[in-house]
């Protein structure tokens, strides 16, 4: 028996990335809305609420790996599916072939800058630093 393949066919087998994308931004946005519900939930709702925040809150969350992996998380899917989502836009208005992809390389490189930069600030981030004055400490720091 000899198989015939037609152009429909063969279509079916290519490798579509925008069949992914699109499939990244429904799974990375319901992802995104747990962690922001979470996220807002622990600062805003347990506890003081928001007259709880300040430095010594943001840098008691650092501290804990828990949350610096939520943050983490959360800026990654946050900066990825954004900028998949101009990347989307530039797609559709920007008529010039040379422009749009001039315009997504530029995204793409601003959003690996950020996220770089933004991973480096949560996991790098020191509320105590050493030789600060006690009074100047937040609470949970040891003076010293």
């Amino acid at each position: 028996m000899v198989v015939i393949e037609t152009p429909v066919a063969r279509r079916r087998r290519r490798f579509n990335p925008e069949k992914y994308l699109w499939m990244f931004m429904r799974g990375s946005g319901v992802v995104l809305v747990a962690l922001i519900a979470g996220h807002l939930i622990s600062n805003l709702v347990v506890g003081d609420g928001i007259r709880a925040i300040d430095f010594g809150f943001v840098g008691g969350k650092l501290a804990n790996p828990f949350w610096q992996w939520w943050d983490v998380l959360m800026l990654w899917l946050a900066l990825i599916h954004g900028t998949n989502g101009m990347r989307t836009i530039v797609n559709d208005y920007v008529e010039r072939p040379r422009a749009r992809r001039i315009l997504v390389w530029a995204l793409w490189i601003t959003a690996a800058a950020l996220i770089v930069l933004g991973t480096l600030v949560v996991f790098t981030f020191e509320p105590c630093p050493a030789g600060s004055p006690a009074d100047l400490l937040p609470s949970f720091c040891t003076a010293g």
